[in-house]
């Protein structure tokens, strides 16, 4: 069944260093009930860790877009990298040999996550420029191959690595990989000089290249998903790599797709299905049945969705390590872990580890003052879903699953939370209360219900970042 949606987004962040992603206009539900059934899971799970790394951090640039000749604001080179574009590619392509990331520490990043309240990971196993942070069999442009000093490290694999790392601590597992891939002479042939993002031949003039093209981009998909334990999520990115017929020409970035960039998806979900049954396969921004669920990018939708969705939003200003990025404070973190959750999504927030191989230490601050205020709230925040009005003024609703309890989120501006001198806010007027606690304070609130509106005078109790009170219905 297809459904269709129409609706608006507010940008809630300005994406300097990256690319705003648009949502493809139709919804197909998964038939395969161990697909569903993850979803749901992962529906329940509300907070996530994405992690965009590779040879790139050691400049401190935006990943893998400054080798993309387009003139946009998150392809630009550093002349000090390069004089010429052919130069800068080659001294891009040379940072593999000195990529020695060597306190790369993956359970380090689980144990903060998981204290943080993150339930799954996605991380970037091939990014656009094509270096595998995994050992690929397809290429010696990879964290593996001798020519990266990190090669001889133990952990050397570090795609297997982190999931292994995360897996212990029960996370779900994602796998971002790039469907195109810059560094593969089967996308841009070397043979003709690159003008875009696309591919830079014309496949129907030349099907026995792109059919090469096409087994790569298979037979590495088979690698991750046959060799590194249970993968819940195939998160598949650059969607410009599709069949023409599903471009969308009243998109900007999607205007630019002027061949046929037909991967075989049916054969790739297959593949990936039969590998690792139930798997959840995200074809961003590619309509049809391997869009499992839906992915705005550095953005908030305004109004709920009502089919699987997921916001990507950095921490600081950018999707890769940037030295001394600005880091969002943890009360801005909170508030758009709210807004999400109430609008029926996920929140998958971005760190991006630095060269070192590990976070920057604001992360780990960031993650650590997360953590009470997730500890008091978790009750309220996974395991819920949508309820109406979802949003009104400064309130934020949700329900738990089980219908058995309102969670109502306030909200406040500033850099602190103030609490205002009543709370009031509308419930359903049919709806019986049989009690409300305010999470974290263990006396008793004095509160009534005048119809469809509840009113609470704030106990004198100090509160982080957002309160959040819970109602018992009957």
């Amino acid at each position: 069944m297809k459904i269709l949606l129409t609706f608006i987004f507010a940008l809630y962040y300005t994406c300097t260093l990256g690319q705003a992603h648009n949502i493809s206009a139709g919804y197909q539900k998964p038939e395969d009930p161990l697909v569903i059934k993850n979803l749901e899971d992962w529906q329940d799970l509300k907070f996530g860790l994405f992690m965009h790394w590779g040879t790139y951090s050691q400049w401190g640039i935006v990943e893998s877009w400054s080798l993309c000749p387009e003139d946009e604001g998150w392809t630009q080179r550093k002349k000090e990298h390069g004089a010429s574009y052919y130069e800068y590619v080659k001294n891009y392509e040379n940072l593999q040999k000195t990529f020695n990331p060597i306190q790369f520490n993956p359970q380090k990043w689980a144990k903060a996550a998981k204290a943080a309240g993150m339930q799954y990971v996605v991380f970037t196993t091939k990014h656009h420029d094509g270096f595998a942070m995994f050992d690929t069999k397809e290429s010696d442009y990879k964290i593996t191959d001798p020519k990266t000093p990190f090669s001889t490290h133990p952990k050397a694999n570090i795609t297997k690595e982190i999931f292994e790392a995360f897996r212990q601590e029960n996370f779900k597992i994602g796998a971002y990989f790039s469907k195109p891939d810059w560094h593969s002479e089967y996308y841009w042939w070397p043979y003709f000089p690159p003008k875009d993002r696309n591919v830079n031949y014309d496949p129907q003039k030349y099907p026995d290249r792109w059919e090469k093209f096409k087994q790569y981009t298979f037979n590495q998909i088979n690698e991750l998903t046959t060799n590194y334990g249970k993968i819940d999520i195939l998160w598949l990115d650059g969607g410009w790599v599709r069949p023409l017929s599903t471009v969308d020409t009243t998109v900007d970035w999607q205007k630019t797709i002027k061949l046929e960039q037909d991967i075989d998806m049916d054969r790739i979900g297959s593949m990936a299905r039969k590998n690792q049954p139930g798997i959840i396969i995200v074809d961003r921004t590619v309509p049809g049945k391997w869009e499992n669920y839906v992915t705005p990018e550095q953005s908030i939708p305004e109004q709920p969705l009502h089919i699987p969705w997921e916001s990507c939003i950095t921490m600081g200003d950018s999707f890769s390590y940037v030295p001394n990025d600005n880091y969002k404070p943890t009360k801005t973190i909170i508030e758009t872990l709210v807004k999400i959750i109430s609008r029926g999504g996920n929140y998958l927030l971005n760190i991006a580890p630095g060269p070192n191989g590990d976070f920057d230490p604001i992360a780990y601050e960031r993650l650590e003052q997360l953590t009470p205020w997730i500890n008091i709230n978790k009750s309220a925040i996974f395991s819920t879903r949508t309820i109406y009005p979802y949003h009104k003024d400064s309130y934020y609703y949700m329900r738990s699953k089980d219908s058995k309890h309102i969670n109502v989120f306030h909200l406040s501006e500033g850099e602190t939370y103030q609490q205002p001198s009543l709370y009031r806010f509308e419930i359903a007027p049919e709806q019986s209360i049989q009690d409300i606690k305010l999470l974290g304070y263990r006396g008793k609130l004095k509160w009534k219900k005048d119809k469809h509106i509840i009113t609470i005078i704030p106990p004198d109790h100090k509160i982080e970042y957002v309160a959040v009170f819970q109602i018992t219905v009957k």
